[in-house]
């Protein structure tokens, strides 16, 4: 059906593979388009919900599932924007649509017709011969409702819809505020002096950001983790490196326009409103009543279990860096922004290994390969490049999707360089979700998109990655492979609509393969003379692959025991974060050299949203299932195994969330997970 409209987000898209028509798309054309949706929506809503019919599985569930493509089709492509290829016009629009979406979300929810069809299906659930898959989809989008508030009466609902309003704009005014911190951000490095220690491969991508930001002939370090990182690794500008960490770790918390210490604070006490509207003490407990680990008292338990001996092996590790700044004739404490610098010293002294004699055979081309030619030797997919097919932004790769018998499985995108106008970090997100239900056609097929931050090579010279780049590249294609392997009837069950918890576990269990042997010496070949990563270069990164662990278990434990901590406040008022976090990481004893991941003023995971709210957790937690779970090919003597890898497609991948993810790894491992390998994995097990 075409619509009567010129607004090309109101149109049948005539698109490759149903692609969103990027070129034809304005900012101004969102507000009108999300207005004619929701209007849309709103009354197919209401006419599921004004049935004289009894409710029945078909005419209440799959109608509801099937509801709002339309506006479902547009939010996907403005979050996709906004997210990666944002302007200050689409910012603007998305502050403005901000409060409206949740006040149509809080519509949707609490629309006491449809939940009371919903709901009388749900009490007689067992007795209406439903599939399973069915069966979870009434569960799930009952769960959905009562979450949102549906049960809430008179008052507490009116409330709770303005507090829902508010968390919106509050969770677009932080993210904004973080993307210009750092889009703003220059270190300007002038003169040989100034560049003193930074290998080739820093320095050309400092000159790239220079050349992009109209600085050709400088060099410039950004707030990306691809240029920060390197610079407090291998600058000898002791000054340089705590100005340049200053400003990473600070995000944030600049007095200004973009300070997000009141509007974190905000979000945190309307939160905690939320929660007690709900019967909780506590946010916390309102989040993780629909997680698989359920309760506090099961994430600090795992936290716990590693908390400890990951600040014993951190301070293994800063003696041993203390004394290597002793042997260096360097007479000062180790501080925060020294930490990197000289463990790539103790590295290089330890096992001969420097990171700029690894990164020249991680080239991004060979690395997007070989996750391509795992995803095919594992699940049989074929990724075929479709240069002719127009992504959002030039550096957006289109690739069609095939099974091994070369049927379309899907579209994939993936956007991998850092820009200004693009947020940091790394993520996968749908521009449509596989699903069966009322679709036909390529319609049912999902389109993927990967979104990385790497630093863009220079001009004729290709991107290398570090081993970490390299991991998380592998971590962001097995979310995308999560999505593309879908299987299911729903579009709410559909690919990484799982617990949170859980959703990581693809992600994480995919990154292993990164680091076999058996990809790298197909893979990792060196950008300029085409030899493949040596042996004896293999088995120093085998020898230091729990160096510095300690390090890095401490700083992501940190960053999830004060989220849990400050989601756990049952004050009406929230305190100030800042004093807050670092009370708590006193109290744990943090050590100041250490520091964490993110910090709340800055954390996106935590305050862009709510869906990592009291969960930073899940990466150990999926951690556990992907550690253990990878211990299967470990016992099938290959990390291709035919048959442990088609369980794991079977049970995980292309479910989605139509089996409770516990009975969906049991389906898979035989058993419950065990944290064991998880510990051997970091190098926390006793010796």
């Amino acid at each position: 059906m075409t619509l009567p409209n010129t607004n090309p987000l109101l149109q049948d898209w005539q698109t490759p593979y149903g692609l969103p028509p990027f070129g034809a798309i304005e900012p101004a054309q969102f507000a009108p388009a999300f207005e004619a949706a929701l209007l849309q929506h709103r009354a197919e809503l209401d006419a599921i919900a004004a049935q004289a019919e009894a409710p029945t599985f078909a005419n209440t569930l799959a109608r509801f599932d099937a509801s709002g493509r339309l506006l479902g089709r547009i939010e996907m492509v403005f979050y996709a924007l906004a997210a990666s290829a944002t302007s200050p016009e689409l910012q603007a629009v998305q502050r403005s649509l901000a409060a409206p979406l949740a006040a149509h979300n809080n519509a949707v929810y609490m629309h006491q017709a449809l939940f009371k069809r919903v709901d009388a299906l749900y009490q007689e659930r067992q007795a209406l011969g439903l599939t399973a898959q069915e069966l979870r989809l009434l569960e799930r989008v009952h769960l959905d409702f009562v979450r949102a508030g549906a049960k809430l009466v008179g008052a507490a609902q009116t409330r709770y819809a303005q507090v829902m309003e508010r968390l919106a704009e509050l969770n677009t005014q932080f993210g904004q505020n973080v993307l210009a911190d750092e889009s703003n951000y220059r270190l300007v490095l002038n003169g040989e002096a100034e560049l003193s220690g930074l290998p080739d491969f820093v320095r050309a991508s400092a000159a790239q950001a220079a050349s992009e930001r109209g600085l050709g002939g400088a060099h410039v370090i950004t707030l990306s983790r691809s240029h920060i990182v390197p610079f407090l690794t291998f600058s000898e500008r002791r000054d340089l490196r705590e100005q340049a960490w200053r400003a990473w770790t600070t995000r944030g918390e600049q007095a200004g326009p973009t300070d997000n210490r009141a509007i974190a604070q905000e979000i945190l006490s309307l939160r905690n409103e939320q929660a007690r509207l709900h019967g909780h003490a506590c946010f916390a407990d309102y989040a993780l009543a629909d997680t698989m680990a359920g309760t506090r008292a099961a994430v600090t338990g795992l936290l716990s279990k590693v908390w400890e001996p990951a600040l014993a092996a951190a301070e293994g590790e800063r003696q041993d860096l203390q004394t290597m700044m002793t042997s260096l004739g360097h007479d000062f404490a180790l501080e925060a922004w020294d930490w990197r610098f000289y463990s790539e010293k103790l590295r290089v002294a330890r096992y001969d290994l420097q990171e700029s004699e690894v990164k020249p055979y991680f080239q991004l081309d060979a690395m997007v390969a070989a996750a391509f030619d795992c995803a095919q030797r594992l699940f049989g997919l074929n990724f075929v490049a479709k240069p002719e097919v127009a992504g959002y932004h030039p550096d957006v790769k289109v690739y069609e999707v095939q099974n091994s018998d070369g049927s379309l499985r899907g579209l994939f995108l993936q956007d991998n360089f850092a820009r200004t106008t693009k947020r940091s970090g790394a993520w996968m997100n749908a521009l449509r979700w596989q699903a069966n239900n009322g679709r036909a056609g390529i319609d049912r097929l999902p389109i993927i998109q990967n979104n990385n931050n790497f630093a863009k090579g220079a001009p004729g010279e290709p991107t290398l990655l570090s081993f970490d780049d390299a991991r998380t590249l592998f971590h962001e294609f097995g979310h995308g492979l999560h999505g593309l392997l879908s299987e299911l009837e729903f579009e709410r069950l559909s690919g990484t609509q799982v617990l949170r918890d859980f959703v990581e576990l693809p992600s994480q269990i995919f990154e292993h393969w990164m680091s076999e042997p058996e990809v790298l010496k197909k893979h990792a070949c060196h950008y300029q003379t085409g030899e493949l990563i040596p042996d004896a270069l293999l088995a120093k990164l085998k020898a230091a692959e729990h160096f510095n662990q300690g390090y890095e278990t401490v700083r992501y434990t940190a960053s999830a025991l004060v989220d849990l901590a400050i989601h756990s406040l049952s004050d009406e008022a929230a305190p100030d974060v800042v004093k807050f976090e670092a009370q708590t990481m006193a109290a744990y004893g943090l050590p100041a050299a250490i520091g964490m991941n993110h910090r709340l003023t800055h954390f996106q995971h935590l305050f862009s949203g709510s869906s990592y709210a009291s969960g930073y957790y899940v990466y150990m937690w999926a951690e556990v299932l992907d550690c253990d779970g990878f211990e299967a090919f470990v016992e099938a003597g290959s990390a291709f195994d035919a048959n442990v890898a088609t369980r794991l497609r079977e049970c995980i991948l292309s479910t989605g969330n139509s089996v409770e993810p516990g009975a969906a790894f049991r389906a898979f491992r035989g058993r419950d997970a065990v944290v064991e390998p998880m510990l051997k994995s970091r190098g926390l097990l006793p010796a």
